[in-house]
């Protein structure tokens, strides 16, 4: 594909009410040093300049987005999320529908992921600025990988060093993740994420090595470690 000039837009889904965490507060509302996740999250794009547009895909009535200064911004708009993450990603490329062209990015964000850095969104960016479908942030994985049968038995031990644990930003062209979307939902599938929708039309997928501190808040406990990951950051 030409390199031609193409903008940048962000889409981060927040519908969902996060039952692993459970908390009558949904996480992206709780506190982080002084400030909501929400807040953390929003503000790392919003530091990265190149991306035009933020779109938070949400419970729009919900009362606690008050709260999230980064909602105030021009660059952030709310819109009314989907039942499943991807219902929601296909919300945001809606609104988007009328200013992205079909070459533009894409990037989707996890709104639980408070902790990833400007420069891993920048990383990413630089590296797949030329690629004519798109990629995802990945680290390796540290620990040993074990099969295991329904009953709990191990059934073989896999060389980790073909795997990779997914993470967010996933950066993909407006056209080619709109289609790959609609493509699933409309076959009444749900994709799990950004990626397995494009893997799912047989095109290639390229990874691009992130940081093991861009941590996913999935359970209460999950607040402490990113508390401690922020703070470090901070020192460096």
């Amino acid at each position: 594909m030409k390199n031609v000039e193409a903008n940048y837009w962000a889409i981060v889904p927040a519908a969902g009410i996060g039952k692993r965490f459970s908390a009558d507060i949904p996480k992206q509302f709780h506190q982080l040093q002084g400030e909501l996740v929400a807040q953390h999250t929003l503000q790392r794009l919003l530091d990265v300049r190149l991306i035009n547009r933020i779109i938070a895909p949400c419970d729009s009535a919900s009362g606690y987005w008050v709260r999230v200064d980064a909602t105030k911004n021009s660059r952030v708009q709310l819109i009314e999320g989907g039942e499943t993450r991807a219902h929601s990603v296909l919300s945001g490329l809606n609104a988007l529908r009328d200013l992205a062209k079909p070459n533009d990015w894409i990037l989707v964000h996890d709104m639980a992921r408070p902790c990833v850095t400007s420069s891993d969104i920048c990383k990413l960016i630089d590296a797949l600025k030329s690629h004519p479908v798109g990629g995802l942030l990945a680290t390796t994985v540290n620990e040993t990988l074990k099969i295991v049968t329904s009953d709990q038995n191990v059934e073989k031990t896999v060389n980790r060093e073909h795997y990779r644990v997914a993470q967010t930003p996933q950066m993909f062209r407006y056209k080619i993740l709109y289609d790959a979307i609609s493509r699933m939902l409309d076959n009444q599938e749900i994709p799990t994420d950004e990626s397995t929708a494009i893997e799912n039309t047989g095109r290639k997928v390229c990874v691009v090595e992130g940081r093991q501190d861009n941590i996913k808040i999935t359970r209460r406990e999950d607040l402490m470690i990113a508390e401690a990951i922020l703070l470090n950051q901070e020192k460096h």
